[in-house]
């Protein structure tokens, strides 16, 4: 697009000659200092945030990144773009990024509950603190991943690579179609969230519960709403379902509250 053609000729990374035709995908270093990853330096430069605009960006082993790198991507998560202000001037760039990022369970890599991890509970808990609560929010997929047993390896084979670009080109198209093109359930509005989440009365019902059961949120709720609506989109679904808002809502990685 002509969007991160534009941030990637800035940063003086785009291709020559001319346009960017694919999704960005950054995967920094841990190392990365903050000014690396959202922007800075003289002149003022995009960082990784603003190169992922459009596309993914993904950080591997998330909790050995800086708290300084991960607490400046709390406002781009939010907005969509970033503002670097310096003494010499300030500039906003785009980042409206999808973020995946992995992370071992404890220092030790193999999780408190295999009898081999030699990390003691506050080991594990430092651990997990090193992603404060308000980026954790941000974040509405968590899963645990476990090591596939010989079984799992040599059974049937998964889903193809792509079957799954099928159903996810189907989705988009239905969002294209719903905002407009090139627009997707994660930058609409709230008021357009609404509009078009169309929950049947047991999904209504149980995204109620949730609310009084585990006090979800006003972030959390509409998180749950988008998630929702996407998997629906991937069903094929025109309306949401109760199993598709039930699964957004476990997806949530027992951060009902968020």
């Amino acid at each position: 697009s002509i969007e991160v053609t534009r941030v990637a000729g800035v940063a003086g990374v785009g291709p020559a000659p001319g346009a960017c035709t694919r999704r960005p995908f950054r995967a920094p270093h841990h190392t990365i200092p903050p000014a690396g990853l959202v922007g800075g330096g003289t002149p003022l430069r995009p960082g990784e945030i603003s190169l992922a605009h459009r596309g993914v960006l993904f950080l591997d082993e998330i909790a050995e990144f800086s708290r300084g790198s991960l607490e400046s991507l709390r406002q781009p998560l939010e907005s969509g773009e970033v503002t670097i202000a310096r003494a010499h001037g300030a500039l906003r760039f785009p980042a409206r990024f999808q973020l995946i990022a992995a992370a071992n369970p404890c220092p030790c890599g193999r999780g408190e509950l295999d009898p081999r991890c030699t990390c003691s509970a506050e080991q594990v808990r430092r651990y997990a603190n090193r992603i404060s609560g308000a980026l954790a929010d941000r974040i509405d997929i968590t899963l645990a991943v476990s090591q596939p047993n010989a079984e799992a390896l040599a059974g049937d084979q998964p889903e193809s690579s792509e079957a799954v670009r099928e159903r996810v080109c189907m989705a988009r198209g239905h969002q294209a179609g719903r905002f407009g093109e090139g627009r997707t359930n994660a930058d609409c509005s709230d008021d357009e969230l609404r509009r078009s989440v169309a929950l049947v009365p047991e999904a209504e019902a149980a995204l109620r519960l949730a609310q009084e059961r585990y006090s979800l949120s006003g972030r959390g709720w509409a998180r749950a709403l988008r998630v929702a609506r996407t998997t629906a989109d991937l069903d094929d679904s025109a309306t949401v379902e109760e199993r598709h808002l039930l699964g957004a809502l476990s997806m949530r990685g027992g951060r009902a509250d968020g």
